[in-house]
């Protein structure tokens, strides 16, 4: 009992009580301090806008390297000359091929012109030969007329004749029977004699006419309708030769259609010569160097940075983090290359560190297994780096909800997932 007594003084045994329950008490204000909850990923400095990322220069048409109007590190503007190709196909060795070219153009549209004046003249020939048609064919239409009215006069003719010579016959017998019963003379016989003869001879002129009218008017049909197929040719050739002509300013227009369409694929291609600079950046990335080096169309020649960057990081977050993010939210970020001290839990202490705000989540998962997401400059914060390059590397950590530190710790053990951050503000607003 001495000895124990001697070993362990009462007072030192107070004290050593006193620094325990000090330290108990201590862990246990330690576990109820705020811990924020937070997801940590890793991600690239990227650009918001599609063409304020690294451009690749191609060519359009395939030639030879002829100058390098640039170096790998140069600042161009947009419009600058990168470098000057040259011809190295057949068909375009003709460094007169434009002029050429519009000449032919030029010709051919005269030639249409020409055609066009054929067309008029013989539009104007049909014309003349319609109306010299419509003349004849009314001429004699008229004389048919005439004809007609003229056989109905000597057909007239012909009856009264016909009527003259019967009076004639019968008196002409009665005449006879009366010379041979002795009442008349010779002569009175011979007169009525002839006067039949007379009458006959009438007759006969009358029927002779007569037939020569009818035959006339037969004539005058059948040169009607000599008339009409005759004009009918003529126009017919001239309608050819106007729908020849036609055809041939149809072609002529189609060939002058190619000429334009190869005119000006010709122009294009002369100014497809000269690489120029789509935007104000640095030259990066050259493909071919040296000169009368042969490139394929289509093939890269060198790269652009654009001047001007609207940075932004792309993040992947694994699928059971993805509905504890959401737009809006504040993101912490450590780049690769500038110092920072970063409290996950404290984001208040955390040092060096940047921050923004998520723009949106794609909804579709991507070849990693992961969601991608677009994070952007929180305006409120302070500015991210001017050196910071695209594709440097990104410590990401997304705030969620403020809890204790016994509950991070009692989730950790048990493998809970975080709670959701939502605000009592935006807990108000819902409920209204």
């Amino acid at each position: 009992m001495n000895a124990e007594k001697n070993i362990y003084p009462l007072k030192s045994n107070r004290f050593n009580r006193r620094l325990l329950y000090t330290l108990l008490s201590c862990f246990l204000l330690f576990l109820l301090l705020p811990w924020t909850q937070n997801i940590r990923v890793r991600g690239t400095v990227t650009t918001l806008r599609l063409e304020n990322r690294p451009q690749s220069i191609y060519t359009i048409i395939g030639g030879k390297i002829i100058k390098w109007h640039v170096k790998e590190g140069d600042n161009v503007k947009k419009g600058d000359t990168l470098l000057q190709l040259g011809e190295i196909k057949d068909a375009y060795l003709d460094s007169q091929l434009i002029d050429r070219t519009a000449e032919q153009l030029l010709a051919k549209e005269k030639s249409i012109m020409y055609y066009g004046k054929k067309v008029s003249a013989n539009a104007q020939q049909i014309e003349a030969l319609t109306n010299a048609q419509s003349l004849k064919i009314r001429q004699l239409e008229n004389k048919i007329t005439q004809l007609t009215l003229k056989i109905k006069s000597d057909s007239v003719e012909l009856i009264a004749s016909a009527n003259d010579m019967k009076i004639a016959e019968a008196q002409y017998k009665r005449q006879q029977i009366m010379r041979d019963s002795g009442v008349s003379s010779l002569v009175q016989l011979e007169q009525r004699n002839q006067s039949y003869q007379t009458a006959i001879a009438k007759k006969t002129s009358a029927e002779i006419k007569f037939t020569n009218s009818k035959t006339d008017l037969l004539n005058a049909k059948i040169e009607l309708s000599q008339i009409v197929q005759e004009y009918t040719e003529k126009l017919m050739k001239a309608e050819g030769e106007q729908a020849s002509i036609q055809s041939d300013i149809a072609n002529s227009q189609a060939e002058v259609s190619k000429l334009t369409n190869v005119y000006a694929n010709y122009n294009i291609r002369n100014g497809q010569y000269y690489i120029l600079a789509p935007q104000d950046g640095q030259v990066v990335g050259a493909k071919k160097s040296g000169l009368l080096e042969l490139v394929k169309e289509g093939e890269q020649l060198l790269s652009i940075v654009p001047k001007r960057q609207d940075k932004a990081v792309e993040l992947f977050v694994a699928p059971m983090d993805l509905p504890l993010l959401k737009e809006g939210q504040k993101v912490s970020f450590i780049f690769d290359g500038f110092p920072a001290i970063l409290f996950s839990g404290w984001p208040k202490a955390s040092v060096g560190i940047f921050r923004g705000s998520i723009l949106f989540i794609e909804k579709s998962i991507q070849e990693n297994g992961k969601y991608r997401i677009l994070v952007t400059p929180d305006p409120s914060s302070k500015e991210w780096p001017n050196m910071l390059a695209i594709g440097t590397g990104a410590s990401a950590v997304a705030l969620l909800n403020d809890v204790p530190i016994w509950y991070e710790l009692w989730r950790n053990i048990n493998g809970f997932p975080a709670d959701y951050y939502q605000h009592k503000k935006i807990k108000k607003k819902d409920e209204k």
